[in-house]
């Protein structure tokens, strides 16, 4: 019987996170360890009316593309892939690894290569976004490889992330507007101001903001949710900041990061564990050596790490910060073929100043 956690989820994501409707074209891309969800996605799309399409892909196919592939193989792109960037109204991505480790062998070139090739359809998919164009979603499907990440059996990470994702509400469909009401409140509260300062031990660093957009997030593009980011001027960050949790990015992971700023470049870098990667990255492109977002997790449903960014950066009393791509909602113009969000923890000793006034202090927010 399949879980009926799944089955809620699944009405979030179309009947809320997408809004999928009459005759839109829906993307469904997966890999096949999450066909629980992706059946219920795929039938509760159909009871919306939309056009199911669907992308899924063994979990080895990755791996095997950077052990196999040429160069030039590297640098196609399906043109399946281009035309759901170009004309699908909507796209619900499901992340399912049975192993976050399986491209910790891969070489780190040939990795740069493929984002460089798929940048224009990333650049594509972030356009018509912010134009309204086009719907999308991102989550997970529980499995045993994030449970091991997270340090928790398979059924008590399942409890966690499906509590964390709002299903268990008696009426999930209007779980995340019933708790957008606190995050609308800290966005408006910080729309317009100039500079954000954040401190902890490790991290001083001012981010210049005047001008741009902040964006609150309730459950439309990630699931679970729970912050609001901007797009730092691409010259107007300086400091140091020390991120605290390990790091995916592409199958890769790092720790123990420290990044230090000057006229919004970074300048000097550093890792525990992955740093050769790290700075192969940071040497994408130009715009991978400068910041594209600056995030403020507000779910405290979430409590610990997981190393999954896609809960990690929500976590309540944290921040998060990508090196790369803005998205252009935010007024960002950074341009790169990376987008790699980093999660500092403020909960111990840490604060938020706003243009001198305190927005957070030891995780918690005081406005």
């Amino acid at each position: 019987m399949r879980d009926q956690r799944a089955e809620r989820l699944a009405q979030i994501l179309v009947r809320y996170s997408t809004r999928v409707g009459k005759g839109d074209t829906c993307v469904i891309q997966s890999t096949t360890n999450a066909e629980p969800l992706v059946q219920a996605l795929y039938e509760e799309v159909l009871r919306a009316g939309g056009l199911p399409i669907m992308a899924l892909t063994p979990e080895a196919a990755a791996p095997a593309l950077y052990e196999l592939a040429s160069d030039d193989q590297l640098d196609w792109i399906a043109p399946t892939s281009m035309w759901a960037a170009e004309h699908a109204d909507v796209r619900i991505a499901v992340m399912a690894d049975a192993n976050t480790h399986e491209l910790s062998q891969a070489d780190p070139r040939k990795q740069a290569r493929v984002q460089k090739a798929r940048k224009p359809m990333l650049e594509t998919v972030m356009r018509r976004s912010a134009a309204g164009e086009h719907r999308w979603s991102l989550t997970l499907f529980p499995t045993l490889a994030y449970a091991a990440d997270a340090g928790m059996s398979l059924a008590r990470y399942e409890d966690f992330f499906y509590a964390a994702c709002l299903t268990d509400d008696p009426d999930p469909l209007t779980a995340w507007r019933r708790q957008s009401d606190e995050v609308r409140r800290l966005t408006e509260w910080i729309q317009g101001r100039e500079e954000v300062h954040i401190q902890a031990p490790g991290t001083d660093i001012r981010l210049n903001v005047s001008g741009r957009t902040f964006v609150p997030c309730y459950g439309q593009h990630n699931m679970p949710d729970g912050e609001f980011f901007t797009g730092p001027h691409e010259d107007g960050v300086d400091g140091e900041v020390s991120f605290s949790f390990p790091a995916a990015y592409a199958g890769r992971e790092v720790a123990g990061v420290r990044l230090r700023f000057e006229a919004g470049k970074v300048v000097d870098a550093s890792a525990e564990q992955g740093e050769d990667y790290l700075l192969e990255t940071l040497d994408t492109d130009a715009g991978a050596r400068h910041l594209g977002e600056l995030g403020i997790g507000t779910n405290y449903g979430i409590t610990t790490a997981t190393k999954e960014i896609l809960l990690d950066e929500k976590i309540g009393g944290t921040a998060h910060m990508a090196i790369g791509a803005s998205y252009p909602e935010t007024g960002g113009t950074n341009d790169s073929a990376v987008h790699w969000d980093m999660v500092c923890d403020l909960r111990q000793g840490g604060s938020i100043t706003v243009d001198g006034e305190q927005l957070q202090r030891d995780g918690r927010f005081v406005v």
